[in-house]
């Protein structure tokens, strides 16, 4: 039976601070057996045994130890759900008892994502695109009754903008769904691997952004997002990319994975010009906290003035080398050892510091052009209204978004409370709350800063666009006042 309300640490702080908890990243963990008989309506037997055998057969539970590691099989995830506490294994479980959890829990909304088997990054065309749909169809019977409390995200394809948008529009525009999912980064083989050496292009791959140098124009796909007034929210892992590829260590391989995947996300959407062209998308990236986005958003100030248009051309263009002064310096102090080059400083054709090949073309060095950055504010406002970020209970490095002090224009970055119950991270889901309201008693954050945390900034993220997307739900008056008030 759930625990005593009374007990609950979370709900003690949910009561104190006065204000609505919106869990921006709840989890579901789908029964295996039960997701199986919604993929077999949507696929049929046929692809459905295609399925199963496939999923007999991964790669590094077939393998032995040597050929794990001879072929380099990165070690996946292994016991990632709730086990001693059985209440919380339920709970993941069964949304009915998520619900009847809510106040102990300390939480008055989320929005809920599946764990197990959102099947996207599936290289299987059909397999993938059955998988998503079946989840979709069984988390819509499963959630649709809690609909005051949670709402399920749809998980969306992004191999190809057709088949994204396919099934953005049946989740959205047919089922009702009014969040969604995807993987802001796509595995691809290296065409030419793949033409020239087909047997061997699985292992050779890269990373594939969706927004600089893609392989298709996703630009249909994020209008198709703003003409349906859902938010892209970014739930990838880098797991088993380059060098967090470890044989033996899930850890290894997990430290670092969702961050590395969101800042290659948010970059690409970034100096891709999509928050240019899409001012009224907003993007979420999920459970690799926030303070890569603090190191990237500085970054991008600190790339941009010393390697802006007008700082290259002024500072850095080889062709603004005095090419007489730099051979008298030379000269004069080169010593024996640059004696024979002399003369060759001279010449307009050679770079000191370049290796031969080097010289850019002169057509192609504009980073920012996609972007249009102009200014340094610019660069703000591109970034900081436009970007979220997921954040797990414990993670003190949040206080650093709210940092305005150490961030260039004194932005605070759009942290978001994000549960990740249902996880192996999450020992005990009546303690996550109580978790997060550590960083206003230790000092960390301020008591606003944690209503923004832990309220205000899901409101900007999903009611941006969709001013009734908390509508009928237990927030919807105090979301309105924000939504009056903010947006």
């Amino acid at each position: 039976m759930p625990l005593d309300q009374s007990e609950s640490r979370s709900l003690q702080v949910r009561q104190k601070v006065g204000h609505p908890i919106i869990d921006g990243d709840g989890h579901t963990q789908e029964y295996h057996p039960e997701v199986v008989e919604y993929f077999r309506e949507v696929a049929g037997p046929e692809l459905t045994e295609t399925y199963l055998n496939k999923r007999l057969k991964r790669a590094w539970h077939s393998a032995s130890p040597e050929e794990r590691m001879h072929k380099r099989i990165g070690r996946p995830p292994f016991w990632t759900m709730p086990a001693k506490n059985t209440l919380d294994l339920a709970t993941a479980l069964m949304p009915d008892l998520f619900r009847a959890r809510f106040d102990e829990i300390g939480i008055d909304y989320a929005v809920v994502y599946t764990s197990q088997f959102h099947l996207t990054g599936e290289k299987d065309d059909e397999i993938r695109r059955a998988g998503c749909r079946a989840v979709n169809l069984m988390n819509w019977d499963r959630f649709g009754r809690h609909a005051d409390r949670m709402t399920p995200a749809a998980v969306i394809p992004t191999h190809t903008p057709e088949e994204a948008i396919n099934e953005l529009e049946f989740c959205v525009a047919e089922l009702g769904y009014k969040s969604i999912m995807i993987d802001g980064v796509v595995t691809r083989q290296v065409p030419v691997i793949a033409d020239e050496a087909p047997e061997v292009a699985a292992y050779s791959q890269w990373v594939d952004s969706l927004a600089l140098d893609s392989a298709y124009d996703y630009d249909p796909f994020w209008q198709k997002c703003l003409e349906l007034k859902v938010a892209p929210t970014s739930h990838a892992s880098g797991q088993r990319w380059g060098a967090r590829c470890s044989v033996s260590s899930y850890t290894f391989n997990h430290v670092g994975a969702f961050a590395a995947a969101g800042e290659t996300f948010c970059k690409a959407l970034f100096l891709g010009g999509v928050t240019r062209r899409f001012p009224d998308l907003r993007f979420c990236m999920l459970e690799g906290g926030v303070n890569w986005a603090v190191s990237l958003y500085n970054d991008l100030f600190e790339h941009w003035e010393k390697r802006n248009i007008k700082a290259l051309s002024e500072w850095l263009d080889p062709r603004q080398i005095d090419r007489p002064l730099l051979a008298e310096l030379v000269e004069k102090y080169g010593g024996t050892e640059y004696a024979p080059y002399v003369e060759k400083f001279k010449e307009k054709s050679d770079t000191p510091g370049a290796r031969p090949g080097m010289m850019p073309d002169l057509d192609c060095i504009d980073d920012w052009a996609l972007a249009g950055i102009e200014t340094e504010q610019d660069i703000h406002d591109l970034f900081v209204p436009r970007f979220f970020f997921g954040c797990e209970a414990d993670d003190r490095t949040v206080a650093h978004a709210f940092n305005g002090k150490c961030n260039h224009g004194g932005a605070k970055l759009q942290a978001l409370f994000s549960s990740d119950v249902s996880h192996w991270d999450v020992p005990d889901m009546t303690e996550t709350l109580a978790e997060s309201y550590e960083l206003v008693e230790n000092g960390l954050i301020t008591h606003d800063d944690f209503r923004e945390f832990t309220f205000t900034n899901m409101v900007k993220l999903h009611a941006g666009l969709n001013r009734e997307f908390f509508k009928g739900t237990a927030v919807e008056a105090e979301a309105a006042k924000v939504i009056a008030e903010e947006l």
